[in-house]
């Protein structure tokens, strides 16, 4: 008796601790609907084949924005994506998984944990996954904790494929909370060539040799230290892992609609339109995705809203300026973004003629900067967050260095005459100081200017652009975008303050003829006179 006892009571703790680690997440309830719906009502334990169809996936075709081709192996992977979830995770025993190992599961792929714990439940999914699917791979782990110790080295198709696994699980996360999306996208995998080649950059140690402007990142053999990858990622992809916890919330939440699961984990045919309006642009899906992934806040959503037009106003609604559309140049730039008072994400496209051993190449790469607090005609420095990125060919994030606050500068030239003492450059500029400003667009949105870090305080050090140099170079423009991150509240500020620009501008065009006394004291006769005759004597009035 006692014995028993004291076993129960030892598993009513454990179950209430297991329960209060989820409850913290604010899954229990849902965790207790899908348990009853998809256990068997004779073992009280969930099957194990039910399981596996809750976590399936069946995306047969997918469709690359990249040029390159998918690897035949991919697909390969993502049928071994479920099974692999359950085996790892959702440890069954010979009746069924049970309500307590159910918890338990849940909390190890989802529950409260740390960066470095997250990733390695993450790591240890793929290295199952391919385990699974028959594929090679150098990546070990030390033990079976879940902080152990990651060794072995990876290789670009490896990251490649990883990316793409997390893009799986965001894709079928994002469409199937979203009811609209359901049947009507394609499932498209994004570029993220620029990912690979960061991480290529910054970890392998053959990377001097690699021409990162033209370049095929199918073919690197290249290794890349789990140390140094796993660091790169932690600086430059933080909320990567929150992929694979949303998919699992996001499969066990569709269990209890009443939707057919087949509908929910496969991917059907339709229209391209999202992705076609996507690459039209200079921020492509790949480029936001890579974006969202630096970020941990509400601009990342705003971010991924763009990659899921379905989700949000679409991408009309948050493309504020774009060069080629609304026209070059600060005044057509502020007509466009004045009055928006939230986030924005500014890209410039830029290239510049190289000329080596006789013959001469063009190099384009596209830098971006994110402010949150949007744009202010002011002749200096503001604002109090930002962060500069390397976007293309090579993807970096450079945030606060914490040291200055010169993180936007954006001067246009007053209207009326203005004594100015100094002066003041007109332009938009990012980081450095006034005269050597960091990154440096003109008033005509013609050129722009990169200054070496050395200038710069605000952003973290790094090049804006491979082999990059000492001295500043000036490139010429080619396309710059603004993209307004606000939501729907800034965006309605913005109207409001552009109702107010054009019923002020209508007022200043009325002229009231009343304040003039009669036609022949009006400017207008004194003018007409003047031509007709302008010899003509005229009495002066004393």
């Amino acid at each position: 008796m006692g014995a028993s006892s004291s076993t129960e009571q030892k598993v009513s703790s454990e179950q209430r601790e297991l329960e209060s680690i989820a409850a913290s997440t604010g899954a229990l309830p849902m965790l207790k609907k899908a348990f009853s719906k998809l256990a068997d009502p004779q073992s009280n334990g969930l099957p194990l084949n039910a399981l596996r169809q809750c976590f399936h996936t069946n995306y047969k075709s997918p469709v690359c924005e990249a040029p390159t081709k998918m690897p035949g192996s991919f697909p390969v992977l993502l049928e071994n994506l479920g099974s692999s979830i359950v085996d790892l995770f959702l440890v069954t025993q010979k009746g069924g998984l049970n309500w307590v190992e159910f918890v338990r599961g849940y909390n190890r792929c989802c529950g409260r944990m740390s960066a470095s714990m997250s990733f390695n439940t993450l790591f240890r999914l793929y290295a199952v996954t391919v385990t699974k699917a028959g594929l090679p791979l150098k990546m070990e782990f030390e033990s079976d904790d879940a902080d152990c110790k990651i060794s072995g080295s990876l290789l670009a198709n490896d990251v490649t494929m990883l990316l793409w696994m997390c893009w799986t699980m965001l894709w079928d996360y994002r469409t199937s909370r979203n009811s609209k999306a359901k049947g009507k996208e394609n499932f498209c995998l994004p570029d993220v060539s620029h990912l690979v080649l960061s991480a290529v950059t910054s970890c392998a140690e053959v990377a001097s040799d690699l021409n990162a402007w033209d370049c095929d990142v199918s073919a690197l053999e290249v290794e890349l230290p789990m140390g140094k990858f796993l660091t790169w990622a932690f600086k430059t992809m933080p909320s990567l892992p929150d992929c694979f916890t949303q998919f699992v919330h996001a499969r066990l939440q569709n269990v209890l609609t009443s939707e057919d699961e087949s509908t929910s984990s496969s991917s059907s045919l339709g229209n391209m339109s999202s992705t076609k309006s996507c690459n039209s642009n200079v921020l492509t899906c790949g480029r936001a995705w890579a974006i969202s992934l630096t970020l941990r806040s509400t601009i990342s959503e705003e971010i991924l809203q763009l990659c899921f037009p379905s989700d949000g106003d679409g991408m009309d609604g948050k493309l504020l300026y774009q060069s080629s559309l609304h026209g070059r140049g600060l005044n057509r730039f502020w007509s466009n973004i004045g009055g928006y008072k939230g986030p924005l994400l500014m890209l410039v496209s830029a290239s510049k003629e190289d000329a080596h051993g006789g013959s001469t190449n063009v190099k384009k790469w596209i830098i971006g900067a994110l402010t949150e607090n949007g744009f202010e005609n002011k002749d200096l420095f503001y604002g109090s967050s930002g962060s500069l990125y390397a976007i293309s060919p090579v993807f970096h994030v450079f945030p606060s260095a914490g040291k200055e606050k010169n993180f936007v500068y954006s001067h246009l030239h007053p209207t009326g005459k203005v004594y100015e003492r100094q002066h003041k450059p007109v332009g938009i500029a990012f980081g450095g100081t006034m005269g050597n400003e960091r990154v440096f667009v003109d008033e005509d949105f013609a050129r722009v200017t990169i200054r070496h870090h050395a200038t710069d305080k605000t952003y973290q050090p790094g090049s804006l652009f491979p082999d990059q140099g000492f001295l500043p170079v000036e490139a010429l423009v080619s396309e710059i975008e603004v993209w307004g991150l606000g939501g729907k509240a800034a965006k309605e500020v913005q109207s409001s303050y552009k109702k107010r620009e054009e019923l002020f501008t209508e007022q200043r065009r009325k002229v009231d003829l009343k304040t003039f006394g009669s036609w022949d004291e009006s400017p207008e006769k004194m003018m007409m006179d003047m031509i007709s005759d302008p010899n003509a004597v005229r009495r002066e009035d004393r």
